[in-house]
């Protein structure tokens, strides 16, 4: 009788036929077998799997035995994910939040600085819900981005403090999962973890003992620019915790950032009119106190976000994807069918 069943290629991976059979198409991302070998070549944009095949000859003179052949596959470096949620007759299965992870280049993305604070976010926002809910491999490569992202920091100073939040809440989930719920939710030995748990909390310690050096400038500084130039510039901050910060450089700065009109403008960019009208707060004088509301604010509703670059998803093809890279879109007018995600929507899109 014969077997039916599915197809032996297996369903969901990606295979290209050669002179000597089918061959598995690796994708950027995913660990290659022992038996493969990965080559990346500097001038094209695509790679080479060479797979060992074993090929019984018989019926041929002075063969008794099996003899390797190596024989090159061509793999594309996609930067892009088909975003499945569930099974059809060309497709099985669904993708998944870790698959993403894998797929997507975030390694290159940390070096970019537009996208360095959208990773950052992602990030956090995995370490605080859905670490459990990826897989070995996917957790394996989110701490060894993690581990870049810390270096960057430290070799070049850039945003510590989100990077802090984001060991601070990972650190307070690791924390939960290995003592207060318990170790059946982890994967892989616990030991991995509280040795990961500890490489977190080494790297906090260098976050804090983190010393920006001072920069020697023979030109125009900051405070020599006209102070309605330096207003300009603390009105293009939507972090407020920037704005304050930078209060405390100087006395002139610190004038500056305690004006009211900067601290409304500040409310109006992150909440909408009834927020911010139902959480009046009034000094003495009846004056509205802008700074005081918005920290009253931040506690109860969600700030705007704003990146550089941003991933997108086309709503034509059901691709997620970074713009600069491209997908191979097969609608008329691609650009129109473009969707920016923040971070929070790019971990929805595989909540089923």
């Amino acid at each position: 009788m014969p077997f039916l069943g599915q197809d032996w290629r297996s369903p969901g991976l990606s295979w290209t036929k050669t002179e000597h059979g089918w061959k598995r198409i690796v994708f950027y991302g995913h660990e290659l077998d022992d038996d493969n070998r990965e080559i990346e070549l500097t001038d094209t944009s695509v790679q080479f799997e060479w797979s060992c095949t074993l090929l019984v000859v018989t019926n041929t003179p002075n063969t008794s035995s099996s003899m390797c052949l190596f024989s090159p596959s061509v793999v594309f470096r996609d930067k892009w994910i088909y975003v499945q949620k569930g099974s059809t007759k060309e497709r099985h299965g669904y993708c998944t939040l870790g698959e993403a992870l894998n797929r997507l280049d975030f390694s290159s993305a940390i070096q970019d600085l537009r996208r360095f604070n959208y990773v950052a976010k992602l990030f956090q926002l995995i370490a605080r819900s859905q670490l459990t809910s990826l897989s070995g491999a996917a957790q394996k490569n989110y701490f060894n981005i993690l581990e870049k992202i810390v270096r960057k920091v430290l070799e070049d100073q850039y945003n510590p403090r989100l990077v802090k939040q984001l060991l601070q809440d990972l650190s307070s989930t690791l924390h939960s999962l290995t003592i207060h719920v318990g170790r059946c939710v982890l994967v892989g030995n616990v030991n991995i973890w509280l040795c990961r748990l500890e490489t977190i909390l080494k790297w906090q310690q260098q976050l804090n003992n983190l010393q920006i050096p001072k920069q020697i400038c023979d030109g125009m500084s900051f405070n020599d620019l006209p102070l309605y130039m330096q207003n300009q510039i603390l009105c293009k901050l939507s972090d407020a915790y920037d704005i304050i910060n930078l209060g405390q450089a100087t006395p002139t700065l610190h004038c500056l950032s305690e004006n009211r009109v900067l601290w409304k403008k500040l409310c109006h960019f992150h909440f909408s009119d009834k927020q911010y009208c139902r959480n009046l707060v009034l000094t003495k004088s009846g004056v509205v106190d802008w700074k005081l509301m918005y920290f009253t604010l931040q506690k109860h509703y969600p700030m705007k976000e704003q990146y550089g670059d941003t991933l997108h998803f086309c709503k034509h093809c059901s691709i997620l994807f970074w713009k600069d890279c491209g997908h191979p879109c097969t609608a008329n007018d691609p650009d129109s069918c473009l969707m920016p995600i923040s971070p929070q929507h790019f971990i929805d899109l595989f909540k089923f």
